[in-house]
């Protein structure tokens, strides 16, 4: 049993994510302001990308994290819809599928979470959140080292290259923040301001310089109706984040002000769909990276 912890009774005041937990396949039964959660057992992209498989065993685990945390909001529920799974290496067909599942929790005004899997979760992430709002604009918050928005190799999409599916469809609004100098080629900048994509630079995120690192998300907020979250743990450094598909030794810490930054993010009421992705648990010493990814996760949860 995944999703167990702790328990100190019934008293609302005393419950953990646990016992605040449906697993259904039922999505009529989401009211507004529920979360439901997807797992996105899948790292096809990431074999494409050429990166360390074994981020399609994420999920459970980081369920597995999130578990025993308190509840903070009196009215806290989450559904679980369980996870899907790529077969035959047929990764458009399963990031189709997580699109339809999203798109049902939107419409039923509930808030989409998804636990990857490869990072090739965000272009299925995001065409659900097109599909349920296809007249809202829809503003991208990219945690990571990366841009993603490589050209597909012989026509195959990737963990690489969400990006650059994402703007083909048109305008594209995104601000990426973690960027690594040495982990984008030349052209991968090129591509970023061909497409307009705003980014900061992991060398940029210190406590100095939030006032600025405000101002690019509010500007990103206040010309967007609707605001996605995606967090690659691979943008964060090794000594925290071991269990990855690309791990970084310069990587951020989850410290003060990353804190800072993330929950000026996640307390915008814009926010309706956060993901987490390459948490690989094959090279996850201890769980620290699942555990971060579950803390995160749970952050929202505590707005």
């Amino acid at each position: 049993m995944i999703w167990n912890g702790r328990d100190d009774g019934d008293d609302p005041l005393a419950q953990r994510i646990f016992q605040r937990v449906e697993e259904t396949d039922l999505y009529g039964k989401i009211e507004q302001g529920n979360f439901a959660l997807h797992g996105f057992a899948v790292d096809e992209g990431v074999r494409r990308n050429k990166g360390r498989v074994g981020a399609k065993a994420a999920p459970d685990v980081i369920r597995k994290n999130m578990s025993n945390f308190p509840i903070t909001q009196p009215y806290f529920k989450l559904y679980d819809f369980g996870n899907l799974e790529c077969h035959d290496r047929d990764l458009e067909a399963v990031q189709n599928a997580l699109s339809e599942k999203v798109k049902f929790v939107l419409r039923k005004q509930g808030k989409s979470v998804v636990l990857g899997g490869g990072h090739e979760v965000t272009f299925a992430h995001y065409t659900g959140i097109k599909k349920a709002f296809p007249d809202k604009k829809i503003g991208i918050i990219n945690i990571d080292a990366h841009f993603d928005n490589r050209i597909p190799l012989e026509g195959q999409a990737s963990s690489g290259t969400g990006f650059w599916q994402i703007a083909q469809e048109g305008e594209i609004n995104s601000l990426h923040i973690g960027i690594q100098k040495n982990s984008n080629t030349l052209r991968l900048f090129d591509t970023a301001h061909e497409f307009g994509m705003k980014y900061i630079l992991a060398e940029e995120i210190h406590q100095e310089n939030l006032e600025f690192i405000y101002s690019k998300i509010n500007e990103l907020s206040d010309k967007v109706n609707v605001i996605y979250l995606t967090i690659c743990m691979d943008v964060f450094n090794a000594a925290i984040a071991p269990g990855v598909s690309a791990s970084a030794y310069n990587g951020l810490f989850a410290d003060h002000t990353f804190m800072q930054i993330f929950h000026h993010i996640v307390k915008n009421r814009k926010l309706l769909a956060l993901d987490v992705a390459e948490v690989n648990p094959a090279f996850d010493d201890q769980e620290r990276t699942a555990r971060l990814a579950a803390s995160l996760v749970n952050e929202w949860f505590m707005i």
